[in-house]
């Protein structure tokens, strides 16, 4: 998928949409309104930013999800890993373990992670 990362706001207008649809745009407009200090207009406008991004769909003033926030989450993941690793994820952890320690429960969870999702 192209450049579907959204900013750190819109991500939180993002978060709106995923808590809360199927919702109306004018719903969205009003939650936007409470949660972000937003205006009518600056919703509206990066709603159909993030449409355009095929992240949502604004369908006769409905708003819904075309990609889950699981599923966005996991593609901005491997995107990341990708462009700074080298598509490496042995390099990731190594990176992220050379400035945080892992606990036993981290451990654990990883080792059932590469029991359940490794190639047999």
């Amino acid at each position: 998928m192209n450049d579907l990362r959204p900013g750190t706001a819109e991500a939180r207008f993002a978060d709106i949409i995923w808590e809360n649809e199927p919702l109306t745009s004018s719903e969205l407009a009003k939650k936007s309104e409470e949660v972000l200090g937003w205006k009518k207009t600056t919703s509206f406008t990066v709603l159909k930013r993030l449409c355009n991004k095929g992240i949502f769909r604004n369908n006769k003033g409905t708003v819904t999800s075309l990609i889950s926030r699981k599923d966005y989450i996991s593609e901005q993941s491997a995107e990341f890993v990708e462009q700074n690793f080298n598509g490496s994820l042995p390099a990731f952890v190594a990176a992220f373990t050379s400035q945080k320690k892992l606990s036993a429960d981290e451990i654990r969870e990883l080792h059932e992670m590469i029991d359940k999702y490794g190639e047999e």
